[in-house]
């Protein structure tokens, strides 16, 4: 299963609009989605097209996270959200 780490670049991490943004991102793919903060059981990891989820992880600014996903797609998918999720949002 491809997988990618990332670091939540939004100075107020995973939250709000940095949040949505990255949930609207990962629903657009026909695709199971994960993310966890880093270290965390693969099995513990959330949703990542759920914005409930996002803000439930509690990821703040620097933090890093794991994407996981299986299926066509997923690196170009993963490659994409890491983008996202590697952009201050904050900032625009």
């Amino acid at each position: 299963m491809p997988e990618r780490t990332a670091t939540v670049a939004s100075r107020v991490g995973l939250h709000a609009r940095p949040a949505a943004i990255f949930a609207e991102a990962a629903g657009e793919f026909d695709l199971d989605i994960t993310i966890a903060r880093e270290g965390e059981p693969a099995d513990e990891a959330m949703d990542a097209a759920s914005i409930l989820s996002l803000m439930s992880l509690g990821a703040s600014h620097g933090d890093v996270v794991v994407l996981r996903a299986e299926g066509a797609g997923a690196d170009d998918a993963l490659d994409r959200l890491v983008q996202i999720l590697e952009t201050d949002h904050d900032a625009e």
